[in-house]
C-alpha cells in the first residue's frame, strides 16, 4: 500500500503540474493515451459506447477517465475500406481530439497497409523508384503531410517515424539487417520532413518506435545502431504485449536499460490484454486471466512498472484500439458497448479533475 500511495502521489504530481498550467515543458507529462485510430469509423457504422448507463461520444468517454494523448496511424494511400486511415479522415479525427485538449501522437506507417516487423510493404507508388528518389519521397510526402495538419491547427505534438520498425521499413530497400544505412536514409528523410513540414510552430517530438518491450538484446541491438548512425530522435516506443514480448520482469528490465543508456525518454506506445479468451495464450500460461479483472489488473501493473522506470524517463503508456466496436477481445467495451473495469485504471491518478480558477 505505501507504494502505491507513492505511485499515485508522484503521478498526480505530474498530471497537476501540467494541468494547471506550471511553466514546464511538454515532456514533463506523463502521456495517459490510446490509440484511437478506428474509433470515428465504428462510431460512423453506429457503434455506441457507454460509461455504465451513459452513452457518450468515444473521445469523451476516455476523457472523463483522465486520458490526455490520442495515437493515430496513417496509411498513404488505404487499400481496403476497412481502412480508413488516409489523410482526411486523420485529419478530422485530429480536430474532433484537439477540441478536447488532447495532445497528439501521429504514427506513418509509410504503407498502404498495416506495418509491422513481419511487413514493411513499399507503398505502390514508390516501387519502381530508386532509393535516392524514395528517399526524397518520403521527406516529401512528409513535409507535406505535416503541413497539413499545421494548417488545419493540429499540428503534431509527437511523430512517430514508423511503425514497429525493428526489421526496418520500405521492404526490400530498407529492410534489416542487410541495409541499415538506407534504412537510416529513410528515417533521416522523415525526421526532415517533420521539420520542414511544421512552419514556425515549435518542432514535434520524434520517436522512433520498435516491437522490443521486453526484448532488451534486441533493443540493445536496435538503438546502438541508431546512435552509431547519429540518427536524431527524442523518445523511444516500444510495444508490448506479453504474448511476444516477454514477461512483465523483461519489460521492467528493458524500461530501465532504454532510460539508462539512450538518455532519452521512453513510452510503452502499445499495448493490450484480452478481456475474454483469444488466440493470444493457447498452448501457453497467461500471466492474468483473460477476464475483465485480469485485462483491469494487467493493465494496472504495467502502469506500476512504468512510474518505476529509473530516473522517471518512462513518460506514457497508449493502449492500442481500446474503442473498435466488435473488432478483437482487447478492446475497453463489451459487445453490447458497454465500458469494462479497464476503462477506471487511471481515474485513481486523475481524479477529482483540476479544479479551474476561481473554484
Amino acid at each position: 500500500m505505501k507504494i502505491a500511495r507513492q505511485l499515485a502521489a508522484r503521478f498526480g504530481a505530474v498530471i497537476f503540474i501540467f494541468c494547471v498550467g506550471a511553466n514546464s515543458s511538454q515532456a514533463s507529462e506523463f502521456a495517459l493515451g490510446a490509440d484511437l485510430s478506428f474509433l470515428k469509423q465504428a462510431e460512423a457504422r453506429g457503434v455506441v459506447f457507454k460509461d455504465g448507463t451513459n452513452a457518450l461520444p468515444g473521445l469523451h468517454i476516455f476523457k472523463n477517465h483522465g486520458y490526455n494523448w490520442i495515437r493515430l496511424r496513417l496509411f498513404v494511400e488505404p487499400v481496403s475500406n476497412n481502412l480508413p486511415n488516409d489523410l482526411k479522415y486523420t485529419l478530422a479525427m485530429a480536430q474532433d481530439a484537439k477540441k478536447l485538449r488532447y495532445k497528439f501522437l501521429l504514427d506513418f506507417h509509410y504503407a498502404n497497409s498495416w506495418a509491422d516487423p513481419g511487413k514493411q510493404p513499399t507503398p505502390g507508388a514508390w516501387t519502381n523508384l530508386s532509393h535516392k528518389a524514395r528517399t526524397k519521397k518520403v521527406f516529401e510526402y512528409t513535409r507535406d503531410t505535416i503541413a497539413a495538419f499545421r494548417d488545419a491547427g493540429v499540428l503534431p505534438d509527437m511523430v512517430q517515424i514508423g511503425n514497429e520498425v525493428t526489421a526496418g521499413m520500405l521492404w526490400p530497400d530498407g529492410k534489416l539487417p542487410a541495409h541499415w544505412d538506407n534504412f537510416s536514409d529513410y528515417l533521416r528523410a522523415g525526421i526532415r520532413g517533420v521539420a520542414a513540414g511544421r512552419g514556425t510552430n515549435p518542432p514535434p517530438r520524434i520517436m522512433i518506435h520498435t516491437d522490443t518491450g521486453g526484448n532488451v538484446a534486441k533493443t540493445k541491438w536496435f538503438f546502438d545502431n541508431l546512435k552509431r548512425r547519429g540518427i536524431a530522435y527524442d523518445v523511444i516506443g516500444l510495444s508490448y504485449y506479453p504474448r511476444w514480448h516477454g514477461t512483465l520482469m523483461d519489460l521492467r528490465e528493458n524500461l530501465a536499460l532504454a532510460a539508462e543508456t539512450y538518455g532519452k525518454e521512453v513510452m510503452i506506445v502499445e499495448t493490450g490484454y484480452n478481456w475474454r479468451a483469444g488466440n493470444d495464450f493457447k498452448g501457453h500460461a497467461a500471466p492474468f486471466p483473460e477476464s475483465p479483472a485480469g485485462q483491469r489488473d494487467f493493465l494496472d501493473e504495467v502502469t506500476r512498472i512504468a512510474l518505476q522506470t529509473p530516473g522517471e524517463r518512462c513518460k506514457g503508456i497508449f493502449w492500442w484500439e481500446p474503442a473498435t466496436g466488435n473488432r478483437g477481445a482487447r478492446g475497453f467495451f463489451d459487445e453490447n458497448g458497454n465500458s469494462l473495469p479497464v476503462l477506471n485504471v487511471f481515474d485513481k491518478y486523475t481524479l477529482p479533475l483540476p479544479r479551474k480558477a476561481g473554484q
